[in-house]
């Protein structure tokens, strides 16, 4: 079957399905279109115009915090400080920007240059990664919830799991053998620092959110954003919640993030060196809403490649059937559970199913 944008716009009974199967058989992604030289995006791209980025409205006063963790393990007063920082941004925001976070910028700057390389590697080469199976341990494809979500989004990606049960050397293609295992171990130390941090600001004793296991996995995903020649028409990725305790986001100098605060989508710039932080749905859940984990999508643009580099911190591969419920010391009398407990698996399945663009949260409120 051609994917062709002008046929399927004329053709009265649009066969959405077809489309979509035949693109992803061709397992080349949003780049084969782009190397093909398409001029006009296929409709299965085209989204409604509140997603694009012509529609928004921002204002340039709002700027996302930034926090400074230079100093935390080692000055008392420093730490409070910070500390006090980060549970402003998770209560307001959902979001915030670290710089001093002790990933060298050498080592950020290779994480990018991997997922570039196994991007831009022969088709040929990097098909042998392609699969639907959202179990495996190395996954490579075009939108996870292809089938499931009513707009395909302008991006590929590459997938790892890399805690508790990391892939061997020969289980990762060549641009990130040697890269991922490293800055995954940089990423462990970093995320369990934060949610220390998370732990002190809600009250709690710094290793509780450690002891619930909330550092127990972590996948890292290599998104790839080719540069769009209709982005008007196309969204990089939909307005979405992350279903992570946290997520560690690396983002190149391209941008196209933005974080929907104050009603009203808001940039969140690169900055040099700096790492994105934030609140996914299970710690909203566990927190009982104290922290919130917010909107957030990506346009897209015809500048690009874009690249970005999330790592969620999320136990969804690890069987096991431990279940997490709001934290019985945040609650009171006045302030009861807003949530009935669910199991990792059981709410990433059910996220899965939704497909992004749609609000999961809500439904396992009690």
């Amino acid at each position: 079957m051609v994917l062709d944008n002008t046929l399927s716009i004329i053709q009265p009974n649009y066969d959405r399905r077809s489309e979509i199967t035949a693109f992803d058989e061709t397992k080349t992604g949003v780049k084969g279109l782009v190397d093909a030289g398409i001029t006009e995006i296929p409709r299965i791209f085209h989204t409604n115009s509140n997603e694009n980025i012509f529609n928004d409205s921002s204002d340039e006063q709002l700027l996302l915090p930034t926090i400074d963790l230079e100093g935390i393990d080692e000055n008392p007063i420093r730490r409070k400080e910070v500390m006090q920082e980060v549970k402003d941004a998770l209560q307001s925001w959902g979001f915030f920007q670290i710089v001093n976070h002790g990933i060298p910028n050498s080592m950020l700057e290779e994480m990018q240059k991997s997922v570039r390389g196994f991007h831009e590697q022969d088709d040929a080469v990097k098909k042998e990664w392609y699969t639907r199976d959202v179990r495996g341990k190395v996954i490579y494809n075009c939108n996870f919830d292809l089938y499931a979500a009513s707009v395909t989004s302008w991006r590929d990606s590459f997938y790892c799991q890399m805690t508790p049960d990391p892939p061997q050397p020969d289980e990762l293609p060549l641009p990130c053998r040697d890269i991922w295992p490293q800055y995954s171990s940089c990423v462990l130390k970093l995320g369990g620092c934060l949610l220390e941090l998370i732990a002190e600001a809600l009250g709690l004793h710094p290793n509780h959110l450690l002891d619930m296991g909330c550092a127990e996995g972590l996948a890292i995903l290599g998104h790839y954003y080719p540069p769009c020649p209709q982005p008007e028409l196309a969204i990089g990725i939909p307005n979405h919640t992350d279903n992570s305790f946290i997520t560690i986001l690396l983002q190149d100098h391209v941008g196209g993030l933005k974080v929907f605060y104050q009603n009203q989508w808001t940039d969140v710039p690169p900055i040099p060196g700096a790492l994105v932080v934030n609140a996914g749905d299970m710690l909203q859940l566990i927190t009982n809403d104290k922290f919130v984990s917010a909107q957030h999508k990506v346009i897209a643009n015809k500048n690009g490649p874009r690249v970005s580099i999330a790592s969620f911190f999320s136990t969804s591969s690890i069987p096991t059937m431990k279940v997490f419920e709001p934290i019985k010391e945040l609650l009171t009398e006045d302030k009861p559970a807003k949530y009935r407990g669910t199991t990792v698996q059981e709410y990433v399945d059910y996220y899965r199913e939704k497909g992004l663009g749609t609000s999961t949260l809500q439904d396992f409120k009690i």
